[in-house]
């Protein structure tokens, strides 16, 4: 049980890491950030996602493969996957409707970035209990 509470605080540490590193006042400036990554070099795009990594060494370590691990998986997998295609369609295609040039304008609330370092260490830790 105590391994369980450690691996949940290490996850809220590197989720708010993960937090600091894409925060921004827009949607457009988080993107913009997040491009910035993924001009230098692939990789360090795919490296500002550490809890992705770690949330699969706890699977792997631990041996856990119930629906709460699975969830968050698949929503980071989601998650990167769906950054990568907003950055190849701003940025590289430039291919931006009225809608999307709208909804990159709006503003973001500081709590926002925060959401994930709530819910999934809450996640991992149901799931491992």
């Amino acid at each position: 049980m105590e391994t369980v509470w450690i691996w949940t605080f290490i996850l809220i540490a590197i989720e708010l890491l993960e937090a600091f590193l894409q925060r921004a006042n827009t949607l457009g400036g988080m993107l913009q950030n997040l491009y910035r990554y993924y001009t230098k070099s692939i990789f360090l795009f795919f490296l500002i996602h550490p809890g992705f990594y770690f949330v699969l060494f706890v699977a792997l370590y631990s041996n856990v493969l119930n629906a709460g691990i699975i969830f968050i998986i698949a929503f980071k997998v989601f998650d990167i996957f769906y950054k990568i295609e907003l950055i190849k369609q701003i940025f590289i295609q430039k291919k931006v409707s009225k809608e999307m040039a709208a909804m990159l304008e709006w503003k973001i609330p500081s709590w926002f970035f925060l959401i994930g370092a709530c819910v999934y260490p809450l996640l991992l830790f149901c799931a491992l209990s």
